[in-house]
């Protein structure tokens, strides 16, 4: 049985990107009252083509002249690599049929739910802070991807409503980039490609977004 499991999830991975007939999807779930957005969800194929909606919460932002990103709900693609090592993660953890909360009093991060579904079988579980590093990793990994696709819609927010605006924030993006907060730079290449070549934002705007889609490849 494990290994039909193993042969039948490989199958699904090798598949050719564009041509996913497996059905398989991975999802996670984030909440978390204290942030804006509160609420996200984050699914994808083995092939990276997905969807993101998020919803904004209640919280007032510390700094009153921060534009707020509206809610999200739109396709996106993250890299078939990162789609294939998260499937891997999934079939390595059962099809996360196995409990993923480490029930420590750790600070909450949010919690996240992590499902997969697909023809070898479903499961999910659901967590703060996990004690089996790669589950928490992967949680980490999701949460750096969702931080990405909503850095990009405030990018697209900014440039329509606060063009000087987008100096300071694509400048938190590439840092954010650089130590691993925000992941699968891919997942914005459209409007980094739009602000790469609008002459009417700041040159020192279109030289980040420049350096951010070199990023997109890695």
């Amino acid at each position: 049985m494990k290994l039909l499991l193993a042969a039948m999830v490989v199958a699904a991975l090798a598949a050719p990107a564009g041509h996913n007939d497996t059905g398989a999807m991975f999802r996670v779930d984030f909440s978390n009252p204290g942030l804006n957005p509160s609420q996200w969800t984050l699914e994808f194929r083995p092939d990276g083509s997905g969807h993101f909606r998020s919803e904004r919460g209640n919280t007032v932002p510390h700094d009153f002249k921060t534009i707020e990103v509206p809610n999200i709900n739109r396709d996106v693609q993250v890299s078939p690599k990162f789609a294939e090592r998260t499937f891997q993660v999934a079939l390595r953890h059962k099809l996360f049929n196995t409990g993923c909360e480490s029930h420590m009093k750790v600070a909450f991060q949010g919690l996240k739910k992590l499902t997969y579904n697909g023809p070898e079988g479903e499961g999910s579980c659901e967590f703060n802070y996990s004690r089996d590093p790669e589950i928490q990793a992967l949680g980490d990994s999701m949460v750096a991807v969702a931080t990405t696709i909503i850095e990009g819609a405030r990018l697209e927010t900014l440039l329509q409503h606060d063009p000087l605006g987008l100096d300071q924030e694509i400048q938190n993006v590439q840092e954010a980039a650089g130590d691993g907060r925000a992941q699968q730079i891919c997942s914005i290449r459209d409007i980094l490609e739009r602000l790469s070549q609008d002459q009417a934002v700041m040159e020192r705007v279109r030289k980040r977004a420049k350096a951010l889609l070199a990023r997109t490849e890695e």
